[in-house]
């Protein structure tokens, strides 16, 4: 079979289409025929490194996707080949190829010790065939697009725990920096679902006609310099309850001046790096909370893919790349060309 992956750190020409043998499956895991696989962040930071966290080559990258049971393990309960299943991205090493572990719906799997992320931790879907344990297998609910459904686990899970993590509630203002970015454009949804008044910020005018199109309901130019002083206009000066930050030093000023008092800024990360600085009086005076949040529970995601099959969310996909031109697909997200995700369809 075909894979996707790098033997070494760099940029997209590291990215190599191997061939090796099709997986079989252990006790407790499934083979699966891979349908497709989002391309994300993650993807581009593993390929470049990270200071300080080692990966061990080959690897092969994609960290969430879609695919069609082929084969079950020992064991094996609840999935019958030909089935269509979601790819989930968390995983827990300690309780690999096992039956036991902690309940699943207990809402803090993404918080265990050992928590760890497909393609980052080790190895990936960027693959035509992959074995996995049956518990990282969700259900694909009838009628939806395999292809536009893999654009959907790992940024509806991040902007879910980011929103659960910041206490959104109905009637309050969210901010969503980058809202048609994966994170982002779920975060429009999610935040609209839960009642609350939306606000977004995107870089070009296809990008804001997305936020818009996805219920913020306003999208500012974050080129802008100003945008923070658009940003209180909206709000009578008052600011935001929430601003979903995960552009980093780019922005971070200005979703820091967006808040209001005892307004709550929730990040995942940064796509411009991994440093920024704070004004203490400004967080203090201002009753101001920072909060950090890292994916959502893997119980989560069969609500996300039934509000998808309901039409409450919908799967943002700029276009489906086939697999022998992943270095393309890495090359216009990195670019920022993509209004959307940007998928994987491997045998092509």
């Amino acid at each position: 079979m075909k894979t996707v992956r790098i033997h070494a750190h760099g940029g997209p020409e590291v990215l190599q289409l191997d061939e090796i043998e099709v997986p079989k499956p252990g006790p407790a895991q499934v083979l699966c025929r891979v349908l497709a696989v989002s391309v994300n962040h993650l993807d581009l930071w593993v390929r470049r490194g990270m200071p300080g966290f080692p990966v061990a080559f080959p690897r092969v990258l994609g960290c969430d996707g879609t695919a069609e049971v082929v084969e079950l393990g020992e064991d094996v309960e609840g999935l019958v080949p030909g089935q269509k299943v979601v790819l989930e991205p968390g995983y827990r090493p300690s309780i690999e190829g096992t039956h036991f572990g902690p309940p699943e719906d207990d809402g803090f799997d993404h918080l265990a010790e050992d928590y760890s992320i497909r393609g980052e931790h080790g190895d990936g879907f960027d693959a035509e065939y992959v074995t996995l344990d049956a518990r990282y297998l969700c259900p694909l609910p009838d009628g939806l697009d395999p292809v536009a459904a893999a654009a959907v686990p790992l940024v509806f899970l991040t902007a879910t725990g980011m929103l659960e993590r910041a206490g959104l509630a109905p009637g309050e203002t969210v901010l969503v920096l980058g809202g048609a970015s994966g994170v982002g454009s779920a975060a429009i949804q999610i935040a609209r679902h839960l009642g609350a008044r939306v606000l977004a910020t995107a870089g070009s005018d296809a990008k804001r006609d997305l936020c818009l199109n996805l219920g913020a309901e306003v999208a500012i130019d974050h080129r802008d310099e100003n945008w923070p002083a658009e940003v209180k206009r909206l709000t009578d000066g008052v600011g935001c309850d929430v601003v979903v930050e995960h552009v980093g030093p780019a922005t971070w000023p200005g979703s820091m001046r967006s808040l209001a008092r005892l307004g709550r800024l929730v990040t995942c990360g940064g796509t411009t790096g991994p440093k920024v600085s704070l004004t203490l009086p400004h967080l203090f005076i201002k009753n101001l909370s920072i909060l950090g949040s890292t994916m959502g529970p893997a119980s989560a995601l069969p609500t996300i893919l039934s509000n998808v099959a309901r039409g409450h969310y919908r799967s943002v996909l700029d276009q489906a790349v086939p697999m022998s031109e992943v270095a393309r697909a890495h090359e216009l997200l990195e670019s920022r060309e993509a209004v959307g995700k940007l998928v994987l369809v491997p045998g092509q």
